[in-house]
């Protein structure tokens, strides 16, 4: 049966349309600058891209792009081919402890959650919104990026505010990137052969995070009620003492709200680097001798290895660490910068291994820690999700 996998975007509908439970890609393809006059619509069909410049004024309008597309690159013969839509949601807050068959409870309960993820939630809920009323008759689930991490205990979760912030707020750390995290963790369980295994993922992006995986559970993640939180990322600061707001607020004559902005948009590689967001840029300044290019690799570095040694900690031991996402699958000098960092826990750099692509150890065959590439598939696990819970 045929299942489309959703990522919605505030601009953007990313989308993969699988055979299950083969898990074969049928096509692919995305949405970019929807609410624009120069739009692009993607597919990639038997391997080739298929693009083209529209006005897509909304999500309702891509939607309905994407699903002619679907018929008229003859990907599909009718809509009755597509037995589940599998939708996937940044923020699930403690409501949501497992993905969900979506109604109008569900959307209520993930606009209420819109204050803990502002930016996301909201095109989350104009994506299913779309496909529902395009396809009134197909089971639509919601898969949280928060649901993994729900297993997370007090210690690890709290933060040591007043806790009424948390009974009347739900102030917490709720962790995201938890599809990512569940598909490499897994992956690599099933790797080691042992699915009690200690995994540390690290999900390098423009947008990164670091988890702690026991026995396929998540014990600990780097982001936290926001994805704010945890390392540097391309334009995010990560951890920062809370007073910078204040300090920079007051010297600047800006509100809370605009460094807590520039925190977000303008800080991490951007803001330490001054030029670019971007790690490949990031590593080409480094290796050209640009000090501040080197300053926002190393600061990072350092940030990846501090949260890779608390969590070995932790969790008592540790039998692999595993790159995965744009950053974490693509870029040597990372991976290689990081293991040197960490190599007192027992790890060695193959240096060979390490320069190519795809899933592979990059680690010595006699290193005590395993380091693994893991391609992560997000749209894979939202599909085996609709799956799962299209069979109960």
């Amino acid at each position: 049966m045929k299942i489309l996998a959703v990522n919605a975007g505030s601009s953007s509908l990313k989308f993969q349309l699988f055979e299950m439970p083969s898990e074969e890609v049928v096509t692919s393809g995305i949405v970019e600058r929807i609410g624009y006059d120069n739009a692009i619509i993607t597919f990639k069909v038997n391997g080739e891209k298929i693009k083209e410049d529209k006005q897509i004024l909304n999500h309702k309008t891509a939607v309905e792009l994407v699903i002619h597309g679907l018929i008229s690159n003859k990907i599909i013969e009718s809509l009755d081919e597509i037995k589940g839509v599998g939708h996937r949601v940044v923020q699930g807050g403690e409501y949501f402890k497992n993905s969900a068959v979506i109604d109008e409870d569900v959307i209520a309960h993930i606009r209420g959650l819109i204050d803990l993820a502002p930016l996301h939630n909201p095109a989350n809920i104009t994506g299913i919104e779309a496909f529902r009323n395009a396809l009134p008759n197909v089971p639509q689930i919601a898969v949280f990026d928060t649901t993994f991490h729900q297993t997370m205990t007090e210690d690890a979760y709290l933060y040591a505010v007043p806790y009424e912030w948390y009974e009347k707020y739900g102030v917490r750390k709720y962790g995201f990137h938890g599809t990512s995290h569940q598909y490499v963790s897994e992956r690599a369980a099933e790797i080691l052969g042992n699915k009690k295994a200690k995994v540390i993922v690290c999900h390098l992006g423009n947008g990164a995070s670091i988890c702690a995986v026991d026995g396929g559970k998540s014990v600990d993640t780097s982001m936290g009620l926001t994805p704010l939180e945890g390392i540097p990322m391309g334009t995010r600061s990560g951890n920062v003492d809370p007073a910078v707001l204040m300090l920079v607020s007051s010297k600047e004559d800006k509100t809370y709200g605009e460094v807590l902005d520039e925190l977000n948009k303008k800080s991490g590689y951007l803001g330490l680097s001054g030029f670019s967001n971007d790690s490949r840029d990031i590593i080409d300044g480094m290796n050209e001798g640009n000090h501040r290019a080197y300053l926002a690799h190393q600061v990072q570095v350092k940030r990846i290895a501090d949260y890779i040694g608390s969590y070995y900690v932790y969790m008592g031991g540790l039998d692999a660490i595993c790159f995965t996402a744009g950053i974490g699958e693509n870029a040597p000098e990372v991976r290689r910068d990081v293991i040197k960092a960490v190599k007192v826990l027992g790890i060695e750099l193959d240096a060979a291994e390490n320069q190519k692509r795809g899933e592979r150890m990059i680690s010595t065959k006699d290193s005590k820690v395993k380091a693994y590439i893991i391609p992560t598939n997000e749209e894979v696990m939202i599909a085996r999700e609709v799956i799962r819970l299209e069979s109960k």
